[in-house]
């Protein structure tokens, strides 16, 4: 029986992806801080809590010894800027979007043998640079990529997502653009199905959907050329 384990899988990107993964004969455990019914089994998780992490994780040890697939999903939003957002938001998103995931990836290690994988759900927005949600991204990509070669010597391959912006319950988006930004937005399932994809091909880090890397590799190349063009045109946070 091969078991996954999926945080913030109780809605949106993790509920899809509990689904899916069913769907093709795995065994979910899902880990959040609301039932999970899309899972096989639920935990109750807040990521944040390092102690809540280490609790949840030898709970699900002791069920299941080998976790072949460790999904870090889990994530706040954090809207707004440095200069003007709530401290305790930006102290939620380093918390859960980024040390979450590292607390969930050490806890779970030792259940995780030669052949297992790591998905980090990370976000467009950790390729660029607005404000404190794409902050705590950032922190979580460069974490996810140290991992990969962290990882390597033990057998266990980590795969990044990046996915660009998901109509989710905590992350709705389609209220928030008019068209055509609009048709740049996906659901769930197309994220879970390219994630789940990607794992059987073997890829190490994606983009989700593709014709959002445009806007990563303009950061990455022209970093003062896209600081100016978001100053003239207003775009503060994402």
């Amino acid at each position: 029986m091969r078991v996954a384990v999926v945080t913030g899988a109780s809605s949106g990107i993790g509920a899809a992806l509990c689904r899916t993964l069913r769907e093709r004969d795995w065994y979910v455990v899902g880990l959040s801080r609301t039932p999970a019914s899309e899972a096989d089994e639920y935990e109750p998780c807040d990521v944040s809590d390092r102690a809540a992490v280490d609790a949840a994780a030898a709970a699900v040890l002791a069920r299941h010894p080998e976790v072949s697939l460790l999904i870090n999903n889990a994530g706040v939003s954090a809207r707004g800027l440095f200069i003007d957002a709530a401290p305790d938001a930006i102290e939620a998103a380093i918390e859960t979007n980024y040390l979450g995931s590292v607390w969930c990836l050490r806890a779970f290690l030792p259940g995780l043998a030669d052949g297992s994988r790591v998905v980090n759900i990370v976000s467009v927005a950790g390729m660029v640079a607005i404000g404190p949600y794409s902050a705590a991204k950032h922190a979580q990509l460069a974490f996810s990529r140290s991992v990969a070669v962290e990882l390597a010597p033990r057998g266990i391959s980590v795969l990044t997502v990046n996915p660009g912006f998901v109509e989710t319950p905590g992350f709705p988006q389609r209220t928030r653009f008019r068209f055509p930004l609009r048709l740049l937005i996906v659901d769930p399932p197309f994220v879970a199905t390219r994630i789940l994809d990607s794992l059987e091909k073997g890829r190490r880090e994606i983009v989700v959907p593709r014709w959002y890397r445009p806007a990563a590799l303009s950061q990455a190349l022209a970093p003062s050329l896209v600081a100016r063009a978001r100053t003239r045109l207003g775009i503060h946070d994402l």
